[in-house]
């Protein structure tokens, strides 16, 4: 299968606009290699390295042991001698494995040694719900990564900025973990490779004044089909991609709210001490005196992720509990 060439795509799945990033920074830069479980023969868990392996050969594409620790812990050695690994861990619950390569190594060699060796190393991985994954194939654990300095975090929503965010993510010297929605992979929408994304710029996606609405990854499409049901009542929702956790951008969230005096943060992590709550926190802390009403976090259950799918669709917010939400704040 020929990777396509074209500088403009006007509907690209969400898992070919990854391949395709991949395959440009891997064109572009002879240092990039991909090492993972299953990356090279497989093409992925989800099928995101398919063909790369016929492209660029098996020093470059590396299929590796079923050894989180491994993988990262190659991929930081990889990194220190300048090289640039894409390292890819198969679920986002399985970081627990390789936390000290990632929180106690990656996140910190670049300060314990004043800035004289670098970690440019991206750590692809997946999480969420939606596929019936069950407790321990099923979270959404970037609140983990978004609590260490030295950590870029990346959670795009859309074909278009997962292509520009991963191969932004590849072109910095911090080391980057870059989360994709499993039920985003089939996400359709355009790509224009010369309309760059701002790497740790939030996008607002729609202008609205009556309230502003906070999301990233999977939870921002809901958002968004929200929004067209809340327009049906007259009501004008602002929606807010963040696209990234670390660098986040503060002042478009601070911004809005200011103007639309009412805020509601989505996410399908945990409620307690979760990425919404950090959002809200900010919230208060800079809006207070404008907000009309409490700031409301809607996320998963502080429960393990139900493995019935009945259940594990209402663990996670849903777009007619967002309308129902934002109803609940502006009224």
């Amino acid at each position: 299968m020929k990777i396509p060439e074209q500088d403009f795509f006007e509907k690209i799945t969400f898992r070919d606009a990854l391949r395709l990033a991949m395959y440009d920074e891997m064109k572009d830069d002879k240092n990039v290699i991909i090492l993972g479980e299953d990356v090279a023969k497989y093409g992925g868990a989800y099928g995101a390295t398919k063909n790369l392996l016929e492209q660029f050969g098996s020093n470059r594409v590396i299929d590796t042991p079923i050894s989180e620790p491994t993988i990262v812990g190659t991929a930081i050695g990889a990194a220190m001698t300048g090289l640039k690994p894409i390292a890819e861990l198969m679920y986002v619950d399985f970081f627990g494995m390789s936390m000290d390569q990632i929180g106690n190594q990656s996140a910190k060699i670049r300060y314990m040694f004043g800035g004289q060796i670098s970690v440019p190393m991206v750590i692809r991985t997946q999480g969420g719900t939606g596929r019936s994954g069950g407790a321990q194939h099923s979270q959404s654990l970037e609140s983990w990564i978004m609590y260490i300095p030295g950590l870029y975090l990346v959670m795009p929503s859309n074909p278009n900025d997962a292509y520009h965010l991963l191969r932004d993510s590849l072109q910095t010297n911090t080391p980057t973990v870059f989360i994709e929605h499993k039920l985003l992979y089939n996400f359709e929408g355009p790509l224009d490779k010369k309309n760059k994304v701002q790497f740790g710029k939030a996008n607002i996606l729609n202008e609205g004044n009556s309230i502003s609405i906070i999301a990233y990854s999977r939870m921002t499409n809901f958002a968004v089909e929200a929004a067209k049901k809340l327009k049906e009542e007259n009501i004008s929702a602002e929606i807010i991609d963040l696209r990234t956790l670390n660098p986040l951008d503060k002042y478009t969230i601070i911004n809005s709210v200011k103007k639309t005096r009412h805020a509601l943060v989505l996410s399908e992590g945990h409620y307690t001490t979760g990425v919404a709550s950090e959002i809200t926190s900010i919230i208060f802390e800079n809006c207070f005196k404008v907000l009309k009403k409490p700031v409301i976090r809607y996320t998963a259950e502080d429960t393990p992720v139900p493995v019935a799918p009945n259940l594990e669709k209402n663990y996670v917010p849903t777009v007619d509990r967002i309308v129902d939400y934002a109803k609940k704040i502006i009224t």
